[in-house]
């Protein structure tokens, strides 16, 4: 690994400085509807979901000059009800000093091993969630669930 330059390191610390302000000055807002706030609806709410502060970091990375892209997946939770996991959003953003790094925001965690990509793109419309439907009975139920364990 080289030594990173005063650009990248000021670059980092502002990344790190703006994931922080999101995760401590913004609301978590969950949204059930498809599609994602601009970064400016973000910043004009004060609020979002994991898609929306994605993509205001993804947006915070471009405007240093910094190559960023979406990624979903899901987080380990290790205390989480059997079944309750959900699919998350975060941004990650590439330095030339270190790589690419994961910056999520909604969780504030950084390059933490409890980040499990499943895709990334280079913006979060790229990147549909899972969607269908299904026609039955009106007494018809269909249940889902996904586990997320970290294994060694």
């Amino acid at each position: 690994m080289r030594a990173s330059t005063g650009i990248e390191k000021s670059s980092y610390e502002r990344l790190l400085e703006c994931a922080a302000r999101i995760r401590y000055e913004f609301d978590y807002r969950p949204r059930y509807e498809p599609g994602l706030q601009t970064p400016i609806e973000t910043l004009s709410s004060y609020s979002g979901t994991c898609r929306d502060f994605a993509e205001l970091m993804m947006a915070a990375a471009r405007s240093l000059g910094c190559a960023a892209r979406f990624v979903t997946g899901y987080v380990y939770t290790p205390n989480a009800a059997p079944g309750s996991s959900s699919p998350h959003a975060w941004a990650e953003v590439y330095l030339s000093a270190v790589g690419w790094i994961e910056l999520d925001a909604t969780n504030g965690l950084v390059d933490d091993g409890d980040l499990i990509p499943i895709a990334s793109a280079s913006s979060g419309a790229e990147l549909t969630p899972i969607a269908g439907a299904f026609t039955g009975a009106a007494t018809s139920t269909m249940t889902v669930a996904v586990d997320v364990v970290k294994t060694a």
